[in-house]
Order: structure tokens, then C-alpha cells, then sequence
């Protein structure tokens, strides 16, 4: 093994040796190279007369640049996005999304997270979560109803082992965290370390959990960790603040667990990819918490450490343009305000969605699973099958719809007008009595 993952591994083990066990072989492996990157790094310090280190090109003091290219971007230089960016991100956007973490989830406040490591959105923060943490055989416990890419992630890419828990109840009243902890316990009775992602608010159902549903999983999880399991908690907050209803939590349930018992790894997987509506971006963020009696930062830094590692050795480093534009914006005083008008719109169709659906005419056809945040809504479909209804309502009435499994039928009321809600529900019941008949 390499040294400097040797050290790293040392530190990690020293503070916290659960937490070096809770790391996947990959993970104990990863190391942030000292060669050319950081020879680089002290030469940009101190090479003040002639730097011949750095692997771009220059002219003059400023980087080499077509004029075809830098004429679509305004109000920024070349040197602030085409060099490279640091393998761990921007230091500034780093440590401004960390300020944030604790302006919305103060209770947060007073414990110790990592800087945030800058990902290529969070499809690679998972991706990077299931390298560090997953081994083949690991169990990750989901729910039945999930985003399909974390079997691309978690068991084609390193070969977990999902195991499933009831994402409601039958009567599609709730939430079934009965079924979550009876799941986790039965798990956690059969291994050393079970993985969990918290993915709220949820995709594909569009629900977030009450307060007290999200107490009750941060009970769970610091319990179990409290029997002698080691728990790593990964909280996919892709849809983050985008919560409807007054009783929703409006706190990731990593600021639940983070730092709360030895055992119980808190990972938060988030990014401007929603958050901002900048999907093509694609810039996430990696952020831990752990709990350790003694050099929790020293701890938290190795775990930056091997994340950037983990970039450098795939894809070497994130969009530069990318995250000094968000930082700007996040820089821009009509930031939050234009948040909020952006929320308002997508809180606007959710709800009428639910007043829309209350109408009894619809239950001859399906049933409605919770939502209350997010960008999508479920319904589960009664006496056709749901694949058989999308492609009838896409060649019958242009209408394009998810289906996910027999049954249910994904919408996105993300990108669905008002106007046009009504429509869309009166068509998918017409189509199901299409196909009945």
C-alpha cells in the first residue's frame, strides 16, 4: 500500500478505527498524490521569477485562450475557468457551501463537519461514496421504490447487495419506517457494517419526512451503531429545500447524525444541481461528519484527502467554470430572493396537484402515494399494467409519462404548468380505461 494512504489510514485509525473499518478496500487504498500537483502547488508560491510546472498553457500572465470559445463567457476571466481546478474544488466554493450546510441545518451548530469535496454532480458523490465505503457483498438497505441508477453505482460498479424495506404502507397513508427499522435491525443482527442512503426528499415519490418520522430514523440509526454496528448514513439531499408542507423537516437528517456516536458514518451528498437548477453543471458536493474523542479534524481531513483522491484517479478535477460561476452567484445579493421566487413556482404546482387530485373520480383508476417535496409524484395504477398505460398514453395522446414496475407511474410536476394538471390525470385515467376495455 502506498505510504501516504498508509498515513492517512493512521490518522483515520487513531481518532475513529471504526471508521477505518467501515472503509471499503478501495477506500483504505485512496491517497491524494504529493508529486506533480503539490510540486506544482509550492511553485505557485514561491516561483516568483520563472514557473515552467504547470501542465496548461500560457501567454504572458494569463492563460492561453481561443477568442471563439471566451466570447460566450461575460463578467469572468479565462484564468478564473479554464485552468484546472484543485481535485478537492475551489478552496472559496468550499468553504462558502460549508458556511451554508450550517445556515440550513442549524442544528448543526457547534459540531465539527469536513470542507465539502467538489464532485461532478452527485451522481459521482454516490459514485465516489460507493468506491470508498462498498465492498463486494456489502449490504445497502433501500427502499422498494428507488433511484434506479444506485444499482449502476452500488452493485454493478462494486458489487453490493440491496436489500429492501417497504417504502409504504399499503394503504399509501405513509411513510414505513416500520419497515425501515425492522429491515435495518434484522441487517445490522447479520453484519458488521450496513449501509444506508437517506434520500429525502425522496425520488421517485417526491416525500420528505415529518420531524418526527426524521427523529425517529436518527434514533434508529444511532442505536443500532449503539449495539456494535458500523452504520454509514449516506444522506442523497439531491432535492434539498425544496419542502412544501409545514411539517415537513426542513433539515437534512444529517444534521441529525453527524458526529453522534462512533459507529455511524454521516455522509451528505448534495449540490447546486436542483438546488440552483443548474442540472447541466453538474457540481455536488461530499461532506463528512464522524464522531471521534480526539483529532476529529486531523480525521475529517484524511477523509478529504482520500475523496480528492478518488477524483484525481477518474476524472482528475471538476468543472472550473462550473463552480466560479455558482460561486458568484452565491456571491450575488439577489441570491436567496431568487431562490425563493423559484420555489414558490414549483410549491405552486405541487399543491395543485393535491387539490386537483382530491377529486373521488380519480380512485376508480389509481391511488396517490404521499408527496410533499421535490420535483415528482407517484401513483399506483389499479387492474392495467403501468408500462403497457406510458406507451399507450405516449402513442394514443402524446402524453409521456415513468413507469416503474408493474404498477406505478413516475410524474414530474417540475416541468408540468399548471394549467395543464387537470389534463394530464383526466388523459392517464381515460388511458387506463382504454386499456380495461
Amino acid at each position: 500500500m502506498n505510504a501516504i494512504a498508509q498515513e492517512l489510514n493512521t490518522v483515520i485509525q487513531d481518532s475513529n478505527p471504526h471508521v477505518y473499518e467501515m472503509l471499503s478496500d478501495m477506500g483504505k487504498a485512496l491517497f491524494f498524490p504529493k508529486g506533480i500537483l503539490s510540486q506544482s502547488a509550492e511553485a505557485k508560491e514561491k516561483a516568483g521569477r520563472i514557473n515552467a510546472t504547470i501542465g496548461i498553457a500560457k501567454e504572458g500572465n494569463s492563460v492561453l485562450s481561443l477568442s471563439s470559445v471566451t466570447q460566450y463567457i461575460q463578467g469572468i476571466t479565462p484564468d478564473e475557468y479554464l485552468p484546472y481546478a484543485p481535485s478537492f474544488g475551489i478552496p472559496a466554493l468550499r468553504e462558502k457551501w460549508k458556511q451554508d450546510l450550517y445556515k440550513k441545518n442549524p442544528s448543526l451548530e457547534g459540531r465539527s463537519i469536513t470542507l465539502p469535496v467538489v464532485t461532478s454532480g452527485i451522481t459521482h458523490g454516490v459514485s465516489i461514496l460507493s468506491d470508498m465505503w462498498v465492498n463486494k457483498g456489502d449490504v445497502i438497505v433501500l427502499p422498494d421504490m428507488m433511484w434506479g441508477n444506485y444499482n449502476m453505482t452500488f452493485c454493478v460498479r462494486n458489487g453490493a447487495r440491496i436489500v429492501h424495506f417497504k417504502a409504504y404502507d399499503e394503504g399509501l397513508t405513509r411513510f414505513n419506517l416500520d419497515s425501515f427499522e425492522s429491515v435495518m435491525r434484522e441487517q445490522a443482527e447479520k453484519n458488521d457494517k450496513i449501509i444506508t442512503i437517506l434520500n429525502f426528499p425522496h425520488n421517485p415519490s417526491g416525500y420528505t419526512l415529518s420531524r418526527e418520522e426524521a427523529d425517529r430514523v436518527a434514533a434508529i440509526l444511532m442505536d443500532i451503531a449503539k449495539g456494535g454496528t458500523n452504520v454509514v448514513a449516506a444522506c442523497d439531499d439531491a432535492y434539498f429545500g425544496l419542502f412544501f408542507e409545514e411539517e415537513t423537516s426542513k433539515e437534512s437528517l444529517f444534521a441529525k447524525i453527524a458526529g453522534r456516536e462512533k459507529r455511524l458514518l454521516a455522509v451528505k451528498l448534495d449540490g447546486a444541481t436542483k438546488e440552483d437548477y443548474v442540472w447541466g453543471f453538474r457540481t455536488g458536493f461530499v461532506t463528512y461528519g464522524i464522531c471521534a474523542e480526539k483529532n476529529v479534524e486531523e480525521a475529517g481531513l484524511a477523509l478529504e484527502k482520500k475523496t480528492a483522491g478518488c477524483i484525481r484517479g477518474n476524472i482528475s478535477n471538476c468543472s472550473h467554470l462550473s463552480q466560479s460561476i455558482l460561486l458568484k452567484s452565491m456571491a450575488d445579493p439577489r441570491y436567496d430572493s431568487l431562490k425563493a421566487e423559484k420555489f414558490e413556482l414549483l410549491k405552486a404546482r405541487a399543491m395543485k396537484m393535491k387539490e386537483v387530485l382530491k377529486d373521488p373520480k380519480y380512485r376508480e383508476g389509481f391511488e396517490v402515494y404521499p408527496f410533499n417535496s421535490g420535483y415528482f409524484m407517484c401513483i399506483r395504477i389499479k387492474g392495467v399494467d403501468a408500462e403497457k398505460l406510458r406507451i399507450h398514453l405516449l402513442d394514443q395522446y402524446g402524453v409521456g409519462l415513468i413507469s416503474m414496475g408493474d404498477e406505478n407511474i413516475r410524474v414530474a410536476f417540475s416541468c408540468l404548468e399548471e394549467k395543464d394538471v387537470s389534463t394530464l390525470f383526466d388523459t392517464i385515467l381515460t388511458g387506463i380505461k382504454d386499456l380495461r376495455s
